[in-house]
């Protein structure tokens, strides 16, 4: 079996537990997120580290409108507090940020500061950080679809990726899952198409370098083959070392 021969370019993740692991401590849940937080910093300077280009996290998807009121609200006041922070050390480190989701339902605060920071990180390129935030797969898809309608296009596969919020980056390698859970909860369904899945056991809060480089591991033992079969990917990979050498 050939297996991936490199670590992935793109990881996205979903980061699911910062609630649970606040409850199991008695906690109030805004506590988990702003452990999150932390966690997500470790995330960052693991993937600078390693050589990783692109990072996607899904930090707020549209149905969490639908929780209690005071967690939403704490979590845009969390925002607007890691934002006023962060910003300066993820720029220093040469972070390019991406805010993806359908901003203008946010209140002009949050989404100021949001288009503050892509502005001051635009010129980086050391790691692109894709912040998905009150955002979609499915709503990704229809807006695109929309987008291209308005202009007259016409609505392929090829029209619709290039339309798509990502669509500044390729798909990602690699989506991790914490929190024990089994599904994508609509997050980049266009995107992982071909994209390999890894489900952790660890809350989001718990997951350090050593969870990572386990779910990259783990990674490289897969076999892409984006439709082909096995042996197609060999005789390519044989190909590909032949002219290299």
């Amino acid at each position: 079996m050939t297996v991936s021969s490199s670590a992935p370019k793109h990881i996205a993740i979903v980061m699911d537990g910062n609630g649970r692991w606040a409850t199991r401590r008695f906690l109030p849940r805004v506590a988990g997120h702003r452990q999150g937080v932390e966690s997500l910093r470790r995330c960052v300077q693991a993937c600078l580290d390693r050589n990783v280009g692109v990072l996607t996290v899904f930090a707020f998807s549209s149905e969490n409108w639908d929780r209690p009121a005071e967690e939403v609200s704490g979590l845009m006041s969390l925002m607007v507090s890691v934002l006023a922070k962060e910003v300066p050390k993820l720029h220093a480190n040469g972070v390019q940020l991406h805010f993806v989701g359908e901003l203008s339902a946010l209140s002009e605060k949050v989404r100021g500061g949001l288009l503050q920071a892509e502005a001051a990180t635009a010129g980086n390129s050391r790691l692109v950080l894709n912040i998905c935030f009150n955002y979609g797969g499915r709503w990704d898809i229809a807006q695109a679809a929309r987008k291209l309608v308005a202009a007259g296009e016409a609505v392929t596969e090829r029209s619709l990726d290039g339309a798509m919020a990502l669509a500044h980056c390729a798909d990602p390698d690699l989506l991790i899952r914490t929190g024990g859970e089994f599904r994508i909860s609509n997050f980049l369904l266009w995107q992982c198409a071909y994209t390999e899945m890894y489900f952790s056991d660890k809350l989001w809060p718990e997951f350090d370098e050593a969870a990572l480089d386990a779910a990259i591991a783990d990674y490289a033992q897969r076999e892409r083959r984006f439709g082909k079969t096995s042996g197609q990917v060999a005789g390519a990979a044989n190909t590909r070392a032949a002219s290299s050498g």
